[in-house]
């Protein structure tokens, strides 16, 4: 009895098989944890592109929005997953996903599968600051009616009138304005920005740049994404003016302005309508004016 109990062949099987089973539930767990967390940080960035996406098309119609989800989400293999999606104030897009995801060695202990959510709020505010403006503007006194047809006049007296200005963004001159208005303004223009107006006639150039925006997107679908058809034009008020002349304006606000109509080779006024759209730019505050040009940003 005294060997049987000294032997130690027996205890070191015990040890090394509860070391073994230690071992094996420490690995189970970095395994189901790490799945756990790939997932669920998967469906986050998904819940997110679907937010933002979505939310660019607040401004067009509710099923846009429906549309532009479904699509986010299928493209990363999540379309079971959608559990809510829904505009909320007009300005905000709520999406929340939730699915239940597989367990490996949990499943030994009769747990088969966690269930796992994200949500993700994306909302709409005035635009602040943006790069790609034209260098066209409108008095701030002007009143917006969307989808109603207005002319933004370039004759050489423009910038006296107090409603529609042509602006010198990138210097005087009718060739610098005219490659401007042709490709947009690739420096950042803020609220609050004191820009000089552009004088001398500038009708050909105009006529020129705004032909070639036509060109490039023949599509009457002012829905449609990346159409140079769609220009950010800016809303000022008067800053300095002479006898005859507004000299400088200065910078409140953003809006989009759809071109409609090409422009002869009589022409001095643009043909067009304002519209409501989310872009590119900097997301501004409730103090911002709101002209229809619309940031995206991530509210939860």
């Amino acid at each position: 009895m005294r060997e049987i109990f000294h032997r130690e062949d027996g205890n070191a099987l015990v040890l090394i098989t509860l070391c073994f089973s230690v071992m094996m539930m420490a690995f189970g767990l970095v395994i189901d944890g790490g799945h756990l967390y790939m997932q669920k940080s998967h469906l986050e960035k998904t819940v997110n592109a679907a937010a933002l996406s979505g939310a660019q098309e607040i401004p067009n119609s509710q099923a846009k929005v429906d549309q532009v989800v479904s699509e986010v989400l299928s493209a990363h293999g999540e379309s079971a997953s959608l559990l809510s999606s829904a505009v909320e104030n007009g300005r905000q897009l709520r999406v929340g996903l939730e699915k239940d995801v597989p367990l490996f060695f949990a499943s030994l202990f009769g747990i088969d599968t966690v269930t796992i959510q994200a949500d993700a709020k994306a909302g709409l505010n005035p635009v602040s600051a943006a790069t790609g403006v034209v260098p066209l503007g409108m008095d701030e006194s002007v009143e917006l009616v969307y989808g109603q047809t207005y002319t933004l006049k370039v004759d050489a007296g423009d910038s006296a009138s107090g409603n529609f200005g042509v602006l010198a963004l990138d210097g005087p001159g009718a060739k610098t304005y005219g490659e401007t208005l042709t490709h947009g303004f690739d420096e950042e223009i803020r609220v609050g920005d004191i820009i000089n107006t552009q004088t001398g006639n500038i009708a050909g150039a105009t006529r020129t740049g705004i032909n070639s925006r036509i060109d490039s997107c023949p599509s009457v679908d002012y829905e449609a994404r990346n159409c140079p058809r769609v220009m950010m034009v800016l809303v000022y008020k008067p800053y300095t003016q002479t006898t005859n002349q507004l000299t400088s304006v200065q910078i409140t606000g953003f809006a989009y302005f759809y071109v409609t109509d090409r422009m002869s080779s009589t022409d001095d006024s643009i043909k067009g309508i304002f519209i409501k759209r989310a872009g590119a730019g900097s997301s501004g505050t409730a103090a911002t004016p709101d002209r229809g040009a619309y940031a995206i940003k991530l509210t939860q």
